[in-house]
Order: structure tokens, then sequence, then C-alpha cells
């Protein structure tokens, strides 16, 4: 199974994609809660690429690809078309310089909903995999 679907970069197309992986993490019969948390780091990752991605240009799309590798594992992939950054060069929300920065928090959420989280292809592109039962405990 594997779903796969490109957007104009707006905001209003974030609520319908979030509710359609999160009904398909309920149907495959995630733990409890498993589904909140796969819908708030996709709705993080769905407004980081149209925000910060595509700079809020709805003439640009992004595409949210999900799959499943393994058995209850989901991968999610969220592509924008935007120029890209340099994902180790956004410093950590929590150190003194990014306690003043207004970057870096949704990438630091992301990584603790998720049991793993890398960006690929110039960050443009992030991979989150998350086991849908019995994952990592947090």
């Amino acid at each position: 199974m594997r779903i796969e679907e490109t957007f104009s970069a707006k905001v209003e197309n974030i609520e319908p994609m979030v509710q359609r992986v999160t009904n398909l993490a309920r149907e495959l019969h995630c733990d409890e809660g498993k589904d909140m948390e796969i819908g708030l780091a996709l709705q993080e990752a769905l407004a980081n690429a149209i925000v910060h991605g595509c700079q809020g240009d709805a003439s640009k799309t992004v595409t949210c690809r999900v799959e499943f590798p393994q058995p209850a594992e989901m991968l999610i992939v969220v592509r924008d078309s935007g120029p890209g950054f340099e994902p180790k060069e956004v410093p950590d929300p929590l150190s003194p310089e990014g306690l003043q920065s207004n970057h870096g928090r949704g990438i630091r959420l992301i990584r603790g909903l998720m049991d793993e989280a890398h960006y690929e292809r110039g960050g443009t592109e992030l991979h989150m995999k998350v086991a849908l039962q019995g994952g990592q405990p947090r």
C-alpha cells in the first residue's frame, strides 16, 4: 500500500492530508495515541514545507508520500519545491542561540514524535519513520 499526493502550497491543504494519514494509521490498528503523534508531526512537516520551503507561494507544490517498508511501520515523506536548507545550520531551539531564533522548534518536535526523521535532497525532503505498534518508548 502506498499513498502519494501532490498539492499546492496552501495551508488549507494541510488538514485534509493529516486526516487522511491519521485515519489510515487508525485503520491499521496503531497503538493508542500514535495516530495523534503521527498527525502532529505531519502537520508540522507540511506547515514547514509550505511556510518555509515554499515561502507561502501557492504556485509551488508539496508532495506527501506514505508507504510501509515493514509490517506495522509507516514511512512519511514530505517534499517541497522550495530552495532547500541545511538542517545542521538550524540551531537547537533549546540552545542559547536557538532560544532567540524563530526556527528549529518544528524539527525538534518532529524528531521527538517520530522514531526516525532526516532530511534529503538539500533539505527539501523530510523522511519520517514510525512504528505503528510497539514502537520505541518516549
